[in-house]
């Protein structure tokens, strides 16, 4: 018979080890490294701008930055009596982003590292691995636990955990290894405090730039943040917009799955506010200012670009700041492209041409997320010629952020070798 229909011995069986939260990462990205030595390891920069590590496991480092003396002693008791998430709004028992036995990162990453007792070592070593594997020179974090506190209904909490999280990143991690930079969450509840932010970390080299978690109902065209917007236009670097899920949004509570909410929630909220930024004529008032609408995909954008321009006009005189149509304000600004809506090659096509992606797009993973894109969902598009791969894949996120143009990473085949010889091919 032909080769592919001869049974399989049970020599040729290997039974694949079950992933849990115990998992090296190291492990499960090996496919990843070797798509990276096939795909794009000759590449001179590689960024990732958008990748999570469950905080979780970091509380007992993070409290104790916080300056309110009863919500710390909260915290702290709150984390011995069990609780994972201390002072925070999430609801446990609504938490579907985990695959069981695929990507249970909800849960927390507790694979073995070789200086647990470190503070911030081991989220260090854990995302080192993490750019290792995939073979990327520097990765943006964000949080994970934190993206929902904009409706946290103390506002208080999102001001002293955003603080902390924030001083322990700055402080503790980041300067632990230089391929690590942040985009700081701002807690926009409180705007004297995200203009303190701003003028405590606007210099800071490993801060590149700064972050609106989208999920909260705050109007961002208000006036009480034109000073913010300047200052943070003033410093050179971004502003974010990073979507996220959020069940507990009345329109959402019509939806039976957790698949039905993740693909409406993550692009509801920036769609809300990147109309309210343009209608509102925002880039008129700061046209220097460089923002980034990060997790939502791409399949969003021409939607709301052909949306706007229809209203615009329909009805001029209620944007009469615009002086242009809202879908070139758009073009202008950049987007991460993860999760990358890619069924249909040729509508992702159109959308690359429609958002300018030769200079607009960045690539994100969105590690470790169940449904994460490693760089080689860029590379393997057929559409892209190699300087366009290029530019997502590095050179775009380099004149953003300003970061230098050299190789940091490691080689694929180092990589693998050092996890196990045997396994290299």
């Amino acid at each position: 018979m032909p080769d592919e229909q001869k049974p399989v011995s049970a020599a040729q069986v290997r039974e694949l080890a079950e992933i849990t939260v115990t998992t090296d990462s190291r492990d499960y990205l090996f496919a990843a490294a070797k798509q990276a030595q096939k795909q794009h390891d000759d590449y001179e920069l590689i960024v990732d701008i958008d990748a999570h590590l469950q905080e979780t496991r970091f509380w007992p480092e993070i409290i104790p930055f916080m300056d309110n003396d009863v919500l710390r002693e909260a915290a702290l008791q709150q984390l011995k009596s069990g609780i994972a998430n201390p002072l925070l709004n999430s609801q446990p028992g609504m938490n579907f982003q985990a695959i069981e036995g695929r990507i249970p990162h909800q849960a927390g990453p507790r694979e073995k590292v070789t200086n647990p007792d470190k503070p911030g070592a081991a989220f260090v070593e854990i995302m080192r691995r993490n750019m290792d594997f995939m073979g990327v020179d520097y990765q943006v974090i964000f949080p994970t636990a934190l993206l929902n506190l904009g409706m946290n209904p103390m506002e208080d909490i999102e001001l002293q955990m955003t603080r902390a999280y924030g001083r322990w990143l700055t402080e503790v991690v980041m300067p632990q290894d230089p391929r690590l930079i942040a985009l700081l969450y701002l807690p926009l509840n409180s705007i004297e405090e995200c203009e303190r932010m701003v003028q405590v970390y606007g210099a800071n080299p490993q801060v590149a730039g700064f972050t609106i978690c989208s999920v909260r109902h705050k109007p961002v065209h208000h006036n009480q943040y034109m000073r913010l917007y300047r200052m943070i236009e003033e410093t050179g670097k971004p502003l974010v917009f990073h979507a996220g899920p959020f069940w507990g949004d009345p329109s959402f509570a019509q939806l039976n799955r957790f698949i039905s909410m993740h693909a409406l929630s993550f692009v509801h909220y920036n769609l809300i506010h990147m109309t309210n930024w343009v209608i509102n004529a925002l880039p008129e008032r700061f046209p220097k200012l460089k923002l980034v609408w990060i997790e939502s995909g791409i399949a969003w954008i021409p939607f709301l670009m052909q949306r706007l321009d229809h209203e615009v006009l329909m009805r001029q005189s209620e944007a009469p700041g615009l002086k242009r149509m809202p879908s070139e304000y758009m073009q202008d600004m950049y987007y991460s492209s993860q999760p990358l809506e890619r069924w249909d090659l040729k509508y992702t096509e159109a959308t690359f041409e429609k958002i300018k992606a030769d200079t607009q797009l960045l690539y994100a993973s969105d590690w470790p997320h169940w449904d994460f894109d490693p760089p080689a969902s860029i590379t393997t598009l057929p559409f892209l010629i190699e300087q366009s791969k290029k530019n997502i894949l590095g050179f775009n996120a380099a004149k953003l952020f300003n970061l230098p143009v050299k190789r940091v990473r490691p080689r694929a085949v180092d990589v693998m070798a050092a996890r196990g010889p045997d396994r290299v091919s």
